[in-house]
């Protein structure tokens, strides 16, 4: 890099991708926290619970980049190059995501695309879903008794369409959790191929919707009943689904959530 490069890049600001955690903002870091509180831009996701956004320095611009199932805000190109352009005029940036910037995020992917872009990032993280959702439930995702492994996995691969590149063979049997993340909309293919791979279909399995937020709700069934009461209860995302054993124990703690 020249001398004139480097003294370019000493005139950029910094962007910190951070992670927001599930909705409950008694869950969002310190860092975090400070990081909003004097922030310049902040540029938030569609699942950012309206908590956390209140935190925000109320003199920042603040800019909703969020993606849902079929209503897109800005594209993800489009997303990395307001930050590219705002890290240009501006010395604190934050990319404010949902969850955790590294799971299933697309955190990665910004923050390489920066990098390439010669502008400073750094990644905070923050709780993501899987854990946390579960955990309000009253659904430990290990247990002495259930499960001694938990695997994560997305439950579709593009926005708006399923490429069928999780190989569902592997997941089924190879850990005794799945947290299935961003699965509602594909959930009837999800049961299909677990069960097609040789998972029992007596199965329990948890959806959970605003996990950690105040409207938090499960639907508790089995990869044999859940469809059906999908159907009848018009459950819709965003939610996390938990596929095990440990989803038993949804009937002893659930009552110990936190408040």
């Amino acid at each position: 890099m020249s001398r004139t490069q480097k003294e370019a890049q000493r005139c950029l600001g910094k962007v910190y991708l951070l992670g927001a955690g599930p909705g409950d903002p008694g869950l969002m870091t310190l860092k975090g926290k400070g990081l909003l509180e004097c922030a310049d831009v902040v540029i938030y996701d569609a699942l950012v619970s309206p908590a956390i956004l209140d935190m925000i320095n109320p003199q920042a611009e603040k800019i909703n980049a969020g993606k849902r199932m079929g209503r897109h805000s800005l594209l993800q190109e489009q997303t990395t190059q307001l930050l590219i352009e705002k890290a240009q005029a501006h010395a604190m940036v934050v990319r404010l995501k949902g969850g955790d910037p590294f799971i299933f995020g697309r955190g990665g992917e910004e923050m390489a695309d920066l990098v390439q872009a010669g502008i400073s990032v750094e990644v905070v993280p923050g709780i993501t879903s899987g854990i946390a959702a579960a955990a309000y439930a009253g659904i430990p995702l290990t247990h002495r008794l259930y499960s001694s492994s938990v695997s994560f996995v997305t439950g579709h691969e593009a926005i708006g369409k399923y490429k069928p590149q999780v190989n569902w063979q592997a997941i089924a049997h190879g850990s005794e959790t799945i947290v299935i993340y961003m699965g509602i909309h594909n959930l009837p293919y999800i049961v299909e191929q677990l069960s097609e791979a040789g998972l029992d279909l007596h199965t329990p399995i948890a959806l959970v919707r605003w996990g950690t937020r105040p409207e938090q709700e499960e639907l508790i069934g089995t990869l044999t009943t859940i469809l059906q009461q999908v159907e009848e209860t018009g459950f819709t995302a965003p939610a996390i689904a938990i596929i095990g054993y440990v989803v038993n124990m949804h009937s002893v703690l659930s009552e110990c959530r936190p408040v």
